[in-house]
């Protein structure tokens, strides 16, 4: 499993905070997600307990299997590899990140400023589980309110915080994110991730893209791209296990 795809996979899934660092906490008192998405946002969420999915991850010219699952607004588990090894597994809490790097036999542990400060990009739990769901991403402050504008079948939710401004496109039909757009107002760097290929799950009525392509656009350098392909997505099939633990004589990463 190549180091690169499980840095691309969590740089991707935090690239929506990756323009400023300094302004998200790395933690919150009541999460984000939590909260009832405002009638006037016509976003749908995909809502469950455990979710669990399967597929691709292609970055740059590398592509690797992933293994994903969440039990919402609590834990991220994610598992990585290439032809049947396992390189890469990472579990993910509120307020805590731990990733095992199988190849190099070394581990992280840490909170979210760790993380951000090795991969030399923020970690929010929120804003990766809206990423890897396709979810509407509320802002954090309940005091920011988004300007909603409707435009044929789409409707555009804009709000700024603290220096980015987010972009979020809806699907009228469907009530589901098509596009999400951060854009930092100092450096313009952006990101934007696009969802397709929506598909509606067992025993739950919010279609879900099992497509997400996540482009980072930073200063003049070429933008880098992660697409995310899931193949298989089960919600609350079963009670999930989030194994993870460190081998003996794995060293610590600082």
């Amino acid at each position: 499993m190549s180091k690169r795809i499980a840095l691309g996979l969590l740089l991707a899934a935090t690239a929506l905070s990756s323009c400023n660092r300094k302004i998200f906490p790395t933690t919150s008192k009541q999460p984000s997600s939590t909260r009832p998405v405002p009638e006037a946002i016509r976003a749908k969420n995909v809502d469950f307990r455990f979710l669990s999915a399967k597929g691709k991850a292609q970055f740059e010219q590398q592509g690797g299997n992933l293994n994903i699952r969440i039990r919402k607004d609590s834990v991220i588990w994610i598992s990585a590899s290439l032809i049947g090894f396992e390189g890469f597994r990472a579990y993910i809490t509120q307020d805590s990140v731990q990733v095992l790097d199988k190849l190099h036999r070394e581990y992280y542990a840490g909170d979210y400023a760790y993380l951000s400060k090795r991969l030399n990009v923020p970690v929010n739990f929120d804003m990766l589980q809206a990423l890897l769901l396709g979810n509407y991403l509320a802002p954090i402050s309940e005091q920011t309110s988004p300007k909603v504008s409707t435009e044929g079948a789409t409707q555009k939710v804009n709000y700024e915080q603290a220096g980015l401004l987010v972009e979020q496109l809806i699907e009228l039909g469907q009530g589901r994110v098509q596009q999400l757009a951060v854009r930092d107002t100092t450096t313009k760097n952006t990101v934007t991730v696009n969802y397709s290929d929506f598909q509606v799950l067992e025993r739950n009525p919010s279609p879900f893209a099992h497509t997400a392509t996540v482009t980072l656009q930073q200063g003049q350098t070429a933008p880098s791209k992660l697409t995310i392909t899931y193949r298989n997505v089960d919600v609350d099939k079963e009670r999930l296990l989030f194994p993870f633990s460190i081998p003996k004589g794995y060293a610590r990463k600082k």
